[in-house]
C-alpha cells in the first residue's frame, strides 16, 4: 500500500462518525435557509477524531524511528556507505515531517474544542440576552397593537 493510500486510510478512519455539523443549517427547497446550528458535541467528536488521527500519527512515527534502529541516526554516512546516508535523510525528512503533523493535529483539535466551548457559552449567553427582554419590557405590547376582542 502506498504512503498516499495509507494517509487517506487514516484520514477516513479518523473522520469516521464525524459528519459536517459543526454548522449545519436546515435546507429548504432554494438553498440554504439561514437557520444555523452550532453544536458543541459535533466539535468536541471532531476535535476527538483529530485526536486519534493524532494518535496514528504517533504510532507510525513509533513504527518509522523502531524500523531506524540500529541503523544509525547520527553523521552524514551510516557505516560509511553513500546510500545509507541517503536513507538516513529520508528517516529525518520524515521523522520532522510526521512530528509536525502531530504537532498541527494537536493543535487544531484544541481548537476545535475551544471553538465549541466559545459556541455553547455565546449560545447561552444570547439566549439569556433575548430571554430578560420579556421581564423588562413587560409593559410594552407586542407590535400590531392588543387584540380588541375580536
Amino acid at each position: 500500500m502506498s504512503w498516499d493510500d495509507e494517509w487517506a486510510e487514516m484520514v477516513r478512519n479518523a473522520s469516521h462518525g464525524t459528519s459536517m455539523r459543526l454548522a449545519g443549517a436546515d435546507k429548504d427547497g432554494n438553498g440554504w435557509s439561514g437557520n444555523l446550528k452550532s453544536e458543541r458535541a459535533a466539535w468536541i467528536m471532531a476535535g476527538g477524531g483529530i485526536g486519534e488521527l493524532r494518535g496514528d500519527i504517533r504510532k507510525a512515527l513509533g513504527t518509522l524511528e523502531k524500523t531506524q534502529e540500529g541503523l544509525g541516526s547520527d553523521g552524514d554516512t551510516v557505516d560509511g556507505v553513500q546510500s545509507g546516508a541517503a536513507q538516513l535523510e529520508v528517516y529525518r525528512s520524515w521523522k520532522r515531517y510526521l512530528e509536525d503533523v502531530s504537532g498541527r493535529c494537536g493543535t487544531l483539535r484544541t481548537q476545535l474544542e475551544k471553538a465549541g466551548d466559545d459556541h455553547d457559552v455565546n449560545d447561552a449567553d444570547v439566549k439569556k440576552a433575548f430571554d430578560g427582554l420579556d421581564g423588562r419590557y413587560k409593559d410594552t405590547p407586542a407590535v400590531g397593537g392588543q387584540d380588541q376582542g375580536r
